[in-house]
C-alpha cells in the first residue's frame, strides 16, 4: 500500500514522504491515526504543501542543529507532577508536559513527536530524554522530576 505521511514516523520517514507499507499497518494503524493518506495522483499538491510546510519549520543546518542540541542540553528542565509515598507519580510524565517544561526552562518550542522517551517517567528524581534536533543530530536532555 502506497501512502503519503502527514506526520513523522520513526523509522518509516517525515511529513510529505510517500512509502510503501504493508496494507494492514497502513489500513489499521497509519491511516486512522491521521499519520498517512492513501496515495492518489491528486495527492501530489497535498505532498507539495505538506513538504513546503515542513521546510518552514525545518533546521536546515546541521552546525544550527548542533548549536540548538548545545542549548537544549544546558537547561535545566524540571517538571512537577504529584506523587505518593516512596516517590511513585501518579500516573507518568507525558512528552507533551515535558516540551512545555523545555519551553518554560528558556529552550525553544520542541515539537512533543521529536521527544523519545526510553522507559515512562513513573517516578520522583532524574531522568534522561532524547530529543530530536535534526535527523542527525540527538540532544539528550536531564529531566528532573519534583513532587508538587
Amino acid at each position: 500500500m502506497k501512502l503519503i505521511l502527514t506526520h513523522e514516523v520513526s523509522g518509516l520517514g517525515a511529513p510529505g514522504d510517500v512509502v510503501e507499507v504493508k496494507d494492514g499497518y497502513g489500513r489499521n494503524y497509519l491511516v486512522p491515526r491521521g499519520l498517512g493518506l492513501k496515495w492518489t495522483k491528486g495527492g501530489e499538491k497535498q505532498i507539495a504543501t505538506i513538504r513546503k510546510a515542513r521546510e518552514l519549520h525545518a533546521i536546515h543546518d546541521q552546525d544550527d542543529a548542533i548549536q540548538l542540541k548545545h542549548r537544549v542540553e544546558n537547561l535545566h528542565v524540571t517538571v512537577a507532577a504529584r506523587a505518593g509515598t516512596g516517590g511513585r507519580l501518579f500516573g507518568a510524565v507525558s512528552v507533551s508536559e515535558i516540551a512545555d517544561a523545555v519551553k518554560a526552562a528558556g529552550g525553544p518550542v520542541v515539537d512533543k513527536r521529536r521527544i523519545e522517551v526510553g522507559q515512562p517517567v513513573k517516578s520522583l528524581g532524574t531522568h534522561t530524554v532524547t530529543i530530536r534536533v535534526h535527523p542527525e543530530v540527538s540532544a539528550t536532555v536531564t529531566l528532573e522530576v519534583v513532587e508538587a
